[in-house]
């Protein structure tokens, strides 16, 4: 499965448009990663729980827009965009990718 973030695959003739796919992932935060990031944000550096969090969540978002894809027969997907937002109190992260669903040659 191709991803990529252009509109087109270079080498690659887009031959069908299947439809727009997302893949979107709800993570949870829980207490350790909330005081370890806190101790980060006072001492300064960065916040190594947070980031895996991030890194996990928006490579399972891609893995199930992916998926989507795969099952409507695409065997790429352009245009992808990937959003975060913040859930609830701060403790809820959502990541969405989304894309268009092709057939390449």
């Amino acid at each position: 499965m191709i991803v990529t973030t252009t509109p087109n695959i270079e080498g690659k003739r887009i031959v069908a448009y299947k439809g727009i796919v997302f893949g979107e992932v709800v993570s949870g935060v829980n207490f350790i990663k909330d005081f370890a990031a806190g101790l980060a944000n006072f001492f300064g550096g960065r916040s190594g729980s947070y980031e895996g969090e991030l890194i996990e969540a928006r490579e399972a978002a891609i893995r199930e827009m992916s998926q989507r894809a795969m099952s409507i027969g695409a065997n790429a997907v352009v245009g992808v965009d990937i959003d975060y937002e913040v859930l609830g109190q701060g403790n809820m992260l959502m990541v969405t990718a989304s894309g268009t669903a092709v057939v390449v040659e």
